[in-house]
């Protein structure tokens, strides 16, 4: 009896041999799910074109993905964490493949924010099982360097979805930008069977569906609120949205702090360390993904790059994370993941202030070392503030804390974009306005290139036709004197094509430094209270590891 005994004591101890492997797996299909949003900045405009999609259409092609990811990945993980996180990662990689195959078939602004929504759900089961297989993979005592890996292919994502996309608009239409997902999925299902050991929970309850559901709600509502408010203005449905997401944030808290086995336990939130690497997650977020969306339309509509030029011109920032990244794992053993975080906030909101020197004359070169610095920060800050996330949850909660973790991220990049995004689009507007102030143009010539970049350069552009259009006139006319009034008004449209699109651009580059002014401001604040709240060096880990570190990472 007792050398049966021993065999499965000695498996229980021996880490996972192809478990490096495995991390691979894991990081492709992390890549796929955050490119899927950073790739469609640059196919947004081709999009646009061919489908005569609205702003508000666009803003729900962008944000039908995020509300999906961001409201079911607690219920998921939960799911995962009890049935299989293999599972739910195979699941998940076929979903996103399906989603993908319908918006490459897509011809209506209805089918592709449907598409991108059931990519979302997809992507909703693969995040928390990514990092709940990776934590339940590796021992301990590899698992800081695992999310390292983990992490900086979340930052290289945020930089290689421009650059792909980019690559494939060159040749092929928008719907490639979908269609280069399923191969990807394909092979990321066919490897996880191979190489990602099976994993559940080895003690796991009943599922608290209700306190899941609760979850969805509340935080469907809040992205909802975030992604309306700001961008159509607080109408009955953005309110309505924001009760929604107040109500049933207070009712979740209640009965998780009433229920036997809670989808989260809630009380870890009164824990200082756990509370400020999700409030560093978050704030990083927010100001990564609004600097993001802004920094490619200055890239793009300002100095003029194409989809692929803008994605090659984002490699700093993908290279300085792998900087970044390096450092945090030498670092954050020596002096502590207090000082590493802290260090990658001050050096986001140092990026930030840097770009707040954006100006009409500015280039390219100018916007090389703020992406540097913003990369090396994501980098450094990241990795050490999932690790503490994901310590503070037991082997039974590896899938919930994977999805508290990936639920910050979304709720940051989501208050990014909204906030920044809203901010940049008034302050782009009132620039403009200033800019034109006597202009001989008809007001609803610039009202229509007040409502964005994108618009105000399409207007200019449509005055310089009409200025081809009538100086043409002027060449063909007989009468001398029509002639001379032709030409003289071809050369005032001329003249007032230029001028708006000199106006469009430095009130785009105006706002953006305005923007990143507010969100260097944010992100600065947020920083001192990270620093205050996270505990120094601590010689234990966390106890609620303690009694589980030991379990069979592959139970059935």
């Amino acid at each position: 009896m007792r050398l049966v005994m021993t065999e499965p004591v000695e498996k229980m101890e021996r880490p996972y041999a192809r478990r490096w492997w495995a991390l691979l797996v894991l990081c492709l299909s992390l890549l796929i799910i955050v490119m899927a949003n950073t790739a469609l900045t640059v196919a947004a405009p081709d999009m646009t074109e061919d489908l005569g999609l609205s702003s508000a259409d666009l803003q729900w092609v962008i944000d039908g993905y995020t509300v999906p990811y961001a409201a079911l990945m607690l219920l998921f993980g939960a799911i995962g964490d009890k049935y299989s996180r293999r599972g739910a990662l195979l699941l998940g990689l076929g979903v996103f493949g399906g989603g993908a195959v319908l918006g490459y078939l897509a011809d209506s602004a209805a089918t592709v924010i449907a598409a991108r929504a059931v990519m979302g759900t997809g992507a909703a089961m693969i995040m928390p099982a990514t990092l709940s297989l990776l934590a339940a993979t590796f021992p301990r005592g590899e698992r800081a360097k695992a999310i390292t890996v983990w992490t900086a292919t979340s930052g290289v994502a945020i930089a290689a979805g421009p650059l792909v996309a980019g690559a494939l608009l060159e040749h092929h239409a928008w719907t490639s930008t979908f269609l280069i997902n399923v191969p990807i999925a394909a092979v990321a299902v066919v490897a996880a069977l191979v190489l990602v050991p099976p994993s559940k929970a080895a003690k796991h309850g009943r599922i608290d569906y209700v306190g899941g559901l609760l979850s969805v709600v509340w935080i469907g509502a809040l992205v909802y609120m975030t992604i309306e408010g700001p961008h159509f203005g607080w109408h009955a449905r953005a309110l309505v949205a924001a009760g929604v997401a107040a109500v049933g944030l207070v009712l979740f808290v209640l009965w998780e702090l009433r229920h036997p086995r809670p989808v989260v336990d809630v009380r870890r939130f009164t824990d200082r360390g756990f509370a400020a690497s999700n409030l560093a997650v978050a704030l990083f977020f927010l100001a990564v993904f609004g600097a993001f969306y802004y920094l490619t339309q200055h890239l793009q509509f300002v100095l003029g790059y194409g989809a692929l030029e803008t994605g090659l011109r984002m490699l700093p920032l993908a290279g300085a994370v792998f900087v970044g990244s390096a450092l945090t794992g030498f670092l954050t053993p020596r002096v502590g993941m207090k000082w590493t975080v802290t260090a990658g906030m001050v050096g986001g909101t140092a990026a930030l202030a840097l770009l707040t020197r954006i100006d009409a004359g500015s280039s390219y070169g100018d916007l090389v070392a703020p992406l540097m610095v913003l990369g090396l920060a994501i980098g450094l800050a990241l990795s050490p503030a999932t690790d503490a996330i994901m310590g503070a949850f037991p082997e039974s909660e590896l899938g919930v804390g994977g999805a508290v973790n990936d639920t910050s991220i979304e709720l940051g990049g989501s208050l990014g974009i909204a906030i920044l995004g809203s901010l940049l689009a008034t302050s782009y507007s009132d620039h403009l306005s200033d800019a034109t102030a006597g202009s001989r143009l008809p007001a609803s010539t610039l009202d229509a290139a007040r409502d964005s970049v994108g618009a105000g350069y399409t207007v200019a552009q449509g005055i310089g036709e009409k200025a081809q259009q009538v100086a043409a006139q002027a060449a063909g006319a007989t009468d001398p004197q029509q002639a001379a009034q032709l030409k003289a008004q071809a050369g005032q449209l001329a003249s007032g094509a230029r001028q708006l699109a000199d106006a469009v651009g430095s009130s785009f580059s105006d706002a953006v430094a305005h923007t990143s002014l507010i969100g260097a401001i944010v992100l600065g604040v947020g920083t001192v209270l990270v620093a205050v709240l996270l505990p120094g060096r601590k010689s234990a880990e966390p106890a609620s590891r303690d009694a589980e570190e030991k379990e069979l990472v592959g139970t059935r």
